[in-house]
């Protein structure tokens, strides 16, 4: 092989091992900022398709409905305490901080978190939606409520209840 040759060879390799780093380290961030959905249910049970349940300490979204009389306050923090619930068992979040101004019992609310038991998430975002129409196509779908326009309600409202 002559040297013209094997120097292309040389750069060729470089740029395509250069490329497989740059896209492994890619690969490894996005792994490490996923929050996967969840509903109560997935969360007790696994996934409907696949059975796979979060791990504790895994980072994770959640949605439901708040269980009525099932916020707790805490007298002396702004940590607040709640069941939340879809169609079977109900997973306890445990927040700190003020909570949105539409959030109340019997609403349906998203939260980010992270798993610390089976059944318990420590959040650290909680949204609540803005209207009583307007469900995410998810959780629509696990609680099993369908809207006369389609799963989660009016097409044009879709992404702004939260």
């Amino acid at each position: 092989m002559n040297p013209r040759r094997k120097k292309r060879l040389a750069t060729t390799l470089a740029i395509l091992i250069g490329l497989g780093v740059a896209v492994g380290f890619v690969l490894f961030s996005m792994t490490q900022n996923i929050d996967l959905f969840y509903t109560p249910s997935e969360i007790v049970n696994g996934k409907n398709e696949t059975g796979v349940k979060p791990q504790v300490g895994q980072r994770l979204r959640i949605g439901g409905m708040v269980v009525p009389g099932s916020v707790e306050r805490d007298e002396q923090s702004l940590q607040v305490s709640f069941g939340l619930i879809d169609t079977g068992p109900v997973v306890t979040i445990v927040y700190e901080g003020i909570l949105p101004d539409l959030f109340r019992e019997g609403q349906g609310i998203v939260a980010n978190g992270v798993l610390r038991d089976a059944t318990t998430i420590e959040a650290f975002e909680v949204l609540a939606k803005h209207d009583e129409e307007y469900m995410p196509p998810d959780v629509a779908e696990a609680v099993g409520k369908v809207h006369p326009n389609g799963v989660g309600g009016d097409k044009q409202n879709q992404g702004s209840g939260y």
